[in-house]
């Protein structure tokens, strides 16, 4: 049985990929619950509002290889909005869209454009997380409720963090439904082609927060949540000609979640993370890193359905130093450089990555693909290849 394997169900997916291939696919490490304070199962959802959440859910199921899942909406009840569940591997996306113009969402989105308003975790214990949060300062949004109906009962909690963007928590392990109460199982109509699941596992949800508020929020995560800090770059290490930026990486204990935090520092010009704030109106998740099984595989695919990505330039692959910093690769460079995906490597180990362009009308949101053999980094040695790079397409746009 594969990663990719398109016999399985999302549901037998998931449960497959939470065993020994998500610990390679995602870098996981060991860690004891017991003496969490906030012990996280994983990421339960994405939840995006998106300002037609029924063409958004048909382009991740054609495009990015996605199941539609689960459904809610007027013909189930629910009045002011559709939502519709889609699964890939391990990942689970909520697309959310206003049908009554009065509707949250509605405003939301005039705020914000399309993005994610939600992202949901799984812990073991919805009270004991929302005593911690609360006793650490957290705002707590909405207190412990459950929702029930045949398939049995969920409890929930919402957490505010950066911006409008919210963390629910979820108990779902006396539920069996295909999502949350009130949502009614539901597929496409699309035969998606074997082989063609793009991703496979949440790898790592990118936020961006105003200048100076980094550290206020990793201070958050780790006060609140118990997440240690796992990487950070400042200085050089993010900057380029024109821009800066800093980042702090926080993690759970066994990283199977991870939340890298950026903020604009001083440059010469205004920095990709300037842009985001700009276009998004404030604080707000500004990418995710998909995990897959075979980058070249899904590049592929992707590109043959329209997806755009980032632009490398040739001297990146034609460089002697790439060569003999990454040592040996299981893919050529030349192969590398054809699809314009970037290589890294570590002490751990090396991995692959590509970012796409903005999924958007508004320059905000984006998507990277990440391929890992061992690598726990964010692929240091590619930072300044990558956000030059976002920098071109910037200047292109009047935003540099």
């Amino acid at each position: 049985m594969t990663l990719a394997d398109d016999r399985l169900t999302p549901r037998e997916r998931a449960a497959h990929l939470h065993a020994a291939d998500l610990r390679a696919l995602v870098g996981l490490v060991e860690h004891d619950d017991c003496a969490d304070p906030f012990p996280v199962i994983g990421m339960d959802a994405v939840v995006f509002v998106c300002g037609n959440a029924t063409q958004s859910a048909h382009h991740f199921v054609r495009t990015w290889g996605m199941d539609l899942v689960a459904y809610a909406g007027p013909e189930t009840g629910l009045r002011d909005h559709k939502a519709f569940v889609l699964e890939s591997g391990s990942v689970r996306f909520v697309l959310q869209g206003a049908v009554d113009p009065a509707s949250a969402l509605a405003d939301h989105h005039r705020r914000h454009g399309d993005g994610v308003v939600d992202l949901a975790m799984e812990v073991v214990d919805v009270d004991r997380a929302v005593a911690h949060a609360r006793s650490q300062g957290a705002t707590v949004l909405d207190e412990p409720y459950e929702v029930t109906d045949r398939f049995g009962t969920v409890r929930l909690a919402a957490l505010a963090t950066y911006g409008d963007t919210r963390h629910t928590l979820v108990d779902r392990s006396r539920y069996a439904g295909p999502y949350l109460p009130g949502f009614v199982p539901r597929s496409s109509g699309f035969a998606r082609p074997a082989g063609s699941r793009v991703f496979q596992a949440l790898d790592h949800a990118v936020g961006n927060v105003e200048m100076g508020r980094m550290d206020q929020w990793v201070g958050f995560y780790q006060r609140v949540m118990g997440f240690t800090n796992m990487a950070e770059f400042v200085g050089d290490d993010i900057a380029t000609e024109y821009s800066a930026l800093m980042s702090k990486v926080v993690a759970n204990g066994n990283h199977r979640v991870k939340f890298p935090l950026n903020e604009p520092a001083v440059g010469r010009r205004r920095s990709q993370i300037d842009e985001f704030l700009d276009f998004y109106g404030g604080p707000g998740c500004q990418h995710l890193a998909l995990a897959t099984a075979d980058i070249l595989a899904a590049v592929d695919t992707l590109r043959a359905s329209g997806v755009e990505f980032l632009d490398t330039p040739d001297a990146y692959y034609d460089d002697p130093e790439l060569r003999s910093r990454i040592g040996a690769v299981r893919v050529p460079v030349d192969e590398l450089k054809r699809r314009r995906i970037l290589v890294d490597r570590d002490e751990d180990g090396y991995l692959l990555q590509i970012f796409t362009k903005p999924l958007g009308d508004r320059p905000t949101m984006f998507f990277e693909l990440i391929e890992r053999h061992g690598s726990l980094g964010f692929g240091k040695g590619n930072f300044k290849a990558l956000f030059e790079s976002i920098e071109r397409d910037q200047a292109a746009r009047g935003n540099l």
